[in-house]
């Protein structure tokens, strides 16, 4: 059986790191697309959401349409404090423009906190209407070790799974 290359899924690896913003700069904490009441917020230029940074940056991985940075980075500032889900909706677009449908997305997010899996169904609802498509998350800890695990900030390791069409689909 052979396989022309443009007829193979294509798979992406993402991955983003955030600290936590320091205290006095009472930063709100949005993680997997949800507001975590109580939580002391991430450092970024947009609001942080590392699980959701890192599902986009699968995506581009993926299609291989560039990264976080080439699409959202410093330099726009349009994108300073923007929402997670406002970016990886944008990115399912640009990857759906670039010819290309999305099969699926799996995030882990490694961290002391928040405590993700009482609301993981409601994370993953939020992030699979945003790419429009199945996103998993699922969470852990570092036991101690490293960055997440002296409690500094949060890692988020994604895989995104794309599929070449052969005519564009429209924009959702």
């Amino acid at each position: 059986m052979s396989f022309s290359p443009g007829s193979l899924p294509r798979t992406g690896i993402g991955i983003d790191i955030h600290a936590f913003a320091p205290v006095e700069d009472a930063v709100p904490l949005w993680l997997a697309g949800l507001f975590w009441e109580g939580e002391t917020g991430l450092s970024g230029h947009s609001d942080g959401d590392a699980v959701a940074h890192a599902a986009a940056d699968a995506l581009f991985s993926a299609a291989g349409v560039g990264d976080l940075g080439t699409h959202f980075g410093t330099d726009r500032p349009q994108y300073k404090g923007a929402s997670g889900v406002r970016l990886l909706a944008e990115a399912a677009r640009i990857v759906r423009a670039a010819g290309f449908e999305i099969g699926n997305v799996a995030v882990q997010f490694v961290g002391n906190r928040p405590k993700f899996s009482p609301r993981r169904l409601e994370a993953e609802a939020v992030l699979t209407a945003a790419a429009g498509a199945p996103v998993s998350v699922s969470a852990t800890t570092s036991d101690a070790l490293g960055f997440p695990g002296r409690g500094e900030g949060i890692t988020a390791l994604a895989t995104a799974l794309v599929i070449k069409t052969t005519t564009p689909v429209p924009e959702r």
